[in-house]
């Protein structure tokens, strides 16, 4: 009787873990469980990004910046036919207006553009899909009366054609155009004007085919654009990939040195920045949802510990990084601290 008396209240043996085969079944389970709850997680967040990537779109091209498809070739040598040039929306908000040398894109002030002309049609489909990209900014507007020409003159200057070497002047002072197309002169046509207060002197970079300020001069304005019309500052040609480039700043200051009206500083510039803040911003807001999500919808392994709920209990994973990233293995905790196996050293247990 003493000895089965002992028997009963001596302590159970202690277990000798799950069996190796079913330690390593349980651990392609969970990176299998793992890996379909990271992509059920990845299309779950698929509509979050592209709504979020439209809003983005939307408001860039509403406050910040916008692509012009070039049709003709009064920019040439500057700005060639097809050319997606990005124009600077954001700096008018600010202040800024366009100083003499900006190419810049406006709005017809009239009469400037062919009428009646009625726009090519893809079908009901293509055509709607082409309206909603031009909406948020993918696409060009098909039917926007837009013009792009390079500000020669600003309110108060006096621009004429030509002196006796056959430049342009502005407020006397003659002004270098390395930018006009090859063979092209200043002007074949003789001009001389004063450019009212809040309008532009315009003019193409290839002379012999832009039909710019000097040839609306019989109106009311002498041919000088409203600076209200005015959308942008081109700064940069984004496509074709063989084209991107910066669109150069040029300056006159002799020429401003003469004019009788104070000449506005440009206002702050700060397009590259809040391009920058705004996608960054959408990455954090992403990133946010996916920590409060917890790290197994991001598709990350579970904890190094779990419960009985995701895995036998008692069972722990261990990891070590290494320069194929990070490896790791599951282990019963009555195992540790013994000699482990070199197939068990090649998964990464230490």
């Amino acid at each position: 009787m003493g000895s089965r008396a002992r028997a009963a209240t001596e302590p159970p043996a202690p277990s000798a873990g799950p069996p190796a085969g079913r330690g390593r079944a349980e651990r392609r389970r969970t990176a299998r469980r793992a890996g379909r709850r990271g992509r059920r997680s990845m299309l779950r967040e698929l509509p979050l990004i592209a709504v979020v990537a439209l809003v983005i779109a939307l408001v860039l091209k509403t406050f910040f910046v916008q692509v012009f498809v070039i049709p003709s070739g009064s920019m040439e040598q500057t700005i060639a036919i097809g050319d997606r040039v990005l124009v600077d929306k954001l700096t008018p908000w600010f202040g800024s207006t366009p100083q003499r040398g900006d190419v810049v894109v406006f709005k017809d002030p009239g009469g400037w553009l062919e009428q009646g002309h009625a726009p090519d049609t893809d079908g009901p489909v293509v055509d709607g899909v082409k309206t909603a990209f031009s909406w948020v900014g993918l696409l060009p507007s098909a039917d926007e009366q837009d013009l792009i020409k390079r500000v020669i003159g600003v309110a108060g200057d006096r621009v004429a054609c030509c002196d006796q070497q056959g430049r342009i002047t502005v407020n006397g002072t003659p002004i270098d155009e390395p930018y006009l197309a090859a063979g092209n002169p200043p002007s074949r046509l003789a001009f001389q004007v004063t450019v009212p207060p809040g309008r532009l002197w315009v003019m193409g970079d290839h002379r012999d085919v832009s039909a710019d300020s000097r040839y609306h001069m019989s109106g009311p304005d002498q041919g000088t654009v409203p600076v209200g019309n005015v959308i942008g500052r081109a700064f940069m040609i984004g496509w074709p990939f063989d084209r991107i480039h910066t669109l150069a700043r040029p300056s006159y200051p002799r020429a401003a040195a003469g004019a009788p009206a104070k000449i506005p500083r440009p206002g702050p510039d700060p397009l590259q920045s809040s391009l920058v803040m705004g996608m960054l911003g959408a990455a954090a807001t992403v990133r946010r949802r996916r920590r409060r999500a917890g790290p197994t919808a991001r598709g990350l392994r579970p904890p190094a510990v779990w419960d009985a709920g995701d895995g036998p209990p008692g069972v722990i994973e261990k990891c070590r990084r290494s320069r194929r990233g990070a490896r790791c293995a599951a282990l019963s905790t009555a195992d540790e601290g013994r000699p482990h196996s070199r197939e068990e050293k090649s998964w990464g247990i230490w």
